[in-house]
């Protein structure tokens, strides 16, 4: 064999296992691809996605062409060394040329590719790609046999070779996602993105106004009581009942009424209670999720919470499944201290016992178990399975409180700080 002849072996080995690099490659980076990110980019009309995704729509005809391809160029190799090696070394450069194409297709042709492409999957998956679509034309023939024979012994397993489906995420799942997003998603927006998948896990008993707190018209009071109730009132809307508000009758859009009062001297309760709009009723356990629906579909923004029995137990209101999304409309602590909380200058908060868990996690970024009562007094109960006395101190997860006033059975305020001890004041 002259030295032409072992030159162009040479040549055709590195050829063979550059090629054997390109089939190891291709596959790891066809496999490893992002497929949220593949499916984006043939939405957006890219052209080397979207025959990645052709490709990926049956991985039984891929994986058999790169394979086929990848064995084909590996046994050519090894042959093509063996006729080299024994050229040079005779006999004994069978075993040799065995152990040195092992080692070269294993790190030339399997390791380094494969890392490179398993840490760049787009890079090298993208223009592999039309290569592989051109050699499935042409070995269709053989990959549809190689195809039959392999999808029949996988039968024998009731293993069924169909279209890839598309990948799907659970809740938890797309929440691991939103939380790995880093700098890609703004801390504000993956807040707003988790508390959107935990909608469902909440329901309107969660965060509903409690019907001792519900603001309300009772028309069985004097007239001059109710004008002034209603020209005093903070709100949009009152829910309007005669003598309890199981007793309801509706709610009453207060701008509407206060312009037909202005405009009509004569307005009298009978002109209110034409203005009155049926009250809507939410049961107890509609989760989030399903009620912003229904607010949408009825076109409401309020609903009155009620058990098994049709007791009415609270109020929940648009803006408050709104505010599990956004977080509070007015997130300022000193904004807030004149209603259920207010800082003090020891870092500690003064609460009203009234303030749902839900409340306080969101507003101060804290992380008080809501799997039990939904207030800090029942949550203050239940820690201590007795009503305590003004002083008393525990602590809840980690949170220094102290009881500051106590009202008939429950804690009217308490003071909590953060997980550091409460500093001491000088007297």
């Amino acid at each position: 064999m002259d030295d032409i002849h072992i030159g162009l072996l040479f040549v055709a080995l590195a050829l063979l296992i550059g090629c054997s690099a390109f089939f190891s490659g291709s596959e790891t980076g066809l496999m490893t691809l992002n497929r949220y990110r593949l499916r984006h980019r043939a939405k957006a009309g890219d052209k080397a996605a979207l025959r990645v995704s052709h490709l990926l729509e049956r991985p039984d005809r891929l994986i058999g062409v790169i394979l086929l391809g990848n064995n084909f160029v590996n046994i050519l190799a090894s042959s093509l060394a063996t006729i080299v090696a024994i050229h040079f070394l005779g006999e004994t450069g069978i075993a040799i040329s065995t152990i040195a194409m092992t080692l070269v297709v294993l790190i030339f042709g399997e390791v380094a590719p494969k890392t490179l492409a398993a840490l760049h999957p787009e890079r090298v998956a993208y223009p592999a790609s039309a290569v592989l679509i051109l050699l499935l034309k042409i070995l269709y023939p053989l990959v549809w046999v190689t195809n039959t024979i392999v999808n029949s012994l996988l039968r024998l397993f009731r293993v069924t070779i169909q279209t890839l489906p598309q990948n799907t995420l659970s809740a938890e799942e797309l929440r691991t996602v939103v939380l790995e997003a880093g700098v890609m998603i703004p801390k504000r927006h993956q807040t707003m993105l988790l508390s959107i998948l935990e909608l469902e896990e909440i329901t309107v008993q969660d965060i509903m106004i409690p019907r001792n707190e519900v603001a309300g018209l009772d028309l069985d009071t004097g007239w001059e009581e109710i004008v002034a109730q209603l020209t005093h009132s903070p709100y949009t809307r009152l829910v309007v009942y005669r003598d309890t508000i199981d007793q309801v009758i509706g709610f009453l859009h207060l701008r509407k009424v206060l312009n037909l009062m202005a405009q009509k001297p004569d307005f009298n309760l009978a002109d209110l209670e034409g203005q009155v709009r049926e009250p809507y009723f939410v049961p107890e356990g509609t989760s989030l999720t399903r009620q912003l629906v229904n607010f949408q579909q009825l076109r409401r923004r309020f609903g009155l919470v009620v058990d098994e029995y049709g007791d009415v137990l609270g109020l929940v209101t648009l803006e408050d499944i709104l505010e599990e999304i956004v977080g509070e409309f007015t997130t300022d602590p000193a904004a807030v201290g004149n209603r259920n909380l207010t800082p003090r200058a020891d870092g500690g908060y003064v609460v009203n016992g009234r303030t749902s868990i839900r409340s306080l996690n969101r507003m101060l970024s804290w992380t008080l178990p809501t799997d039990g009562p939904r207030t800090l007094n029942g949550l203050i109960m239940e820690h201590l399975e007795a009503i305590p006395e003004p002083g008393v101190r525990l602590t809840l997860a980690g949170h220094p409180v102290e009881i500051v006033e106590i009202t008939g059975n429950r804690v009217k305020t308490a003071v909590i700080w953060p997980h550091s001890e409460p500093k001491v004041e000088a007297a």
